[in-house]
C-alpha cells in the first residue's frame, strides 16, 4: 500500500507499523522545517498516487488546499494530530498562517504534539487502526508491529521520567528558539520561555526579546537551547546579555540527522541535553 507522509514522525510510525505491507513516501524530509515547507509538484504527484495521506494536523499544513486540489480528495487523508489532546497558544498577530487559524479568543492549536511520548503512542494506534481499515487482510501483522513499537515507546517514556527526575522542579526552566515544547513541558513539569512564537516564520520583536532577557535573569536560568532547524543569531545574543550558556541544540520540529534520525533517538537526545545542561 502506498502512503504519502507530510510528517517525519508519522513516516516512522507508518514504516514501523506497516513494515513490508507499505511503501512510505516521506514528503517532508528529516531536517526540513514543517512551518516553512511547501510541497513540490513531485510531492503532490506522490500524494496523488497514494492510498493514504498522513498529515500532522493542528493547522501546521498551511498548504492543505494544494494537496486537496492535486489529489481531488481521492486518497484517504488522515490528520493524526487532530485526534490527539490539544493545547491552545496565543497566536502571533504578525504571522498570517497563525492569524488565519485563530479561534474567537485569538488562540491557535499548538501543532507540536510529537514532543510528547504519550501523544506518539496514541498516534501509533491511530495509524494502526487506519491501516487495518484499508487492508484488513493483514490485520494481525499491523497489530503485532504496533505492539512492538508501542513497547519501545513505553520504555522511552519510563527512561524520560527517570532522566527528568535528576533535575529539581525549580530548575525545569526551558528557554528555546521557538515555542515548540509545551506538550513536552506538560508531560515533564517544565516552564517554557520561547524566543519566537509557535511558527518559525516571524522574527521576535525587540520588546519580546527584552522581556525575555529580564525573565531569564530573574529566573536565574542557566542555559538556553538552540534548535537544529533555526538560525542561532538571536539566541546567541541573549546568552551574551544574560550570562546564560548555550546548553546545546534540540530537535524541536521533528526528526533530523544523527541522534535525531529516529523518534527514540530524538527524544533521548533532547531530554539528555536539557537535563544535563540545567543540572
Amino acid at each position: 500500500m502506498k502512503i504519502a507522509s507530510f510528517s517525519t514522525v508519522l513516516t516512522e510510525i507508518a514504516q514501523q507499523v506497516g513494515r513490508n505491507h507499505v511503501a512510505v513516501a516521506a514528503l517532508l524530509q528529516p531536517g526540513r522545517d514543517p512551518h516553512e515547507y511547501q510541497p513540490t509538484p513531485d510531492d503532490l504527484k506522490q500524494a496523488t498516487d497514494a492510498s493514504l495521506i498522513l498529515l500532522s494536523g493542528k493547522n501546521i499544513e498551511h498548504y492543505l488546499d494544494k494537496v486537496q486540489q492535486a489529489t481531488g480528495a481521492k486518497a484517504v487523508s488522515l490528520a493524526v494530530g487532530d485526534a490527539l489532546p490539544n493545547l491552545k497558544m496565543k497566536a502571533d498577530p504578525d504571522e498570517a498562517a497563525e492569524k488565519a487559524a485563530t479561534d474567537r479568543n485569538g488562540m491557535i492549536d499548538d501543532p507540536h504534539w510529537w514532543n510528547s511520548v504519550s501523544n506518539v503512542e496514541k498516534a501509533a494506534v491511530i495509524v494502526r487502526d487506519e491501516l487495518i481499515k484499508l487492508d484488513p487482510a493483514n490485520r494481525a501483522d499491523y497489530e503485532s508491529n504496533a505492539k512492538s513499537y508501542l513497547a519501545k515507546l513505553a520504555e522511552l517514556d519510563k527512561w524520560a521520567k527517570r532522566k527528568v527526575a535528576e533535575l529539581p522542579r525549580n530548575k525545569r526552566k526551558l528557554v528555546t528558539s521557538h515555542d515548540a515544547f509545551q506538550y513536552f513541558s506538560k508531560d515533564y513539569g517544565f516552564t517554557v520561555y520561547a524566543i519566537e512564537g509557535v511558527s518559525t516564520e516571524t522574527e521576535p520583536s525587540d520588546r519580546h526579546v527584552a522581556d525575555l532577557i529580564d525573565q531569564i535573569k530573574k529566573q536565574q536560568v542557566k542555559a538556553i537551547f538552540l534548535e537544529s532547524m533555526l538560525n542561532p543569531k538571536v539566541s546567541t545574543e541573549i546568552t551574551k546579555e544574560t550570562g546564560a550558556k548555550v546548553g546545546g541544540t534540540l530537535y524541536a520540529d521533528g526528526l533530523g540527522d544523527g541522534d535525531g534520525s529516529t523518534y527514540d533517538g530524538m527524544m533521548r537526545h533532547d531530554i539528555s541535553t536539557i537535563v544535563d545542561a540545567l543540572k
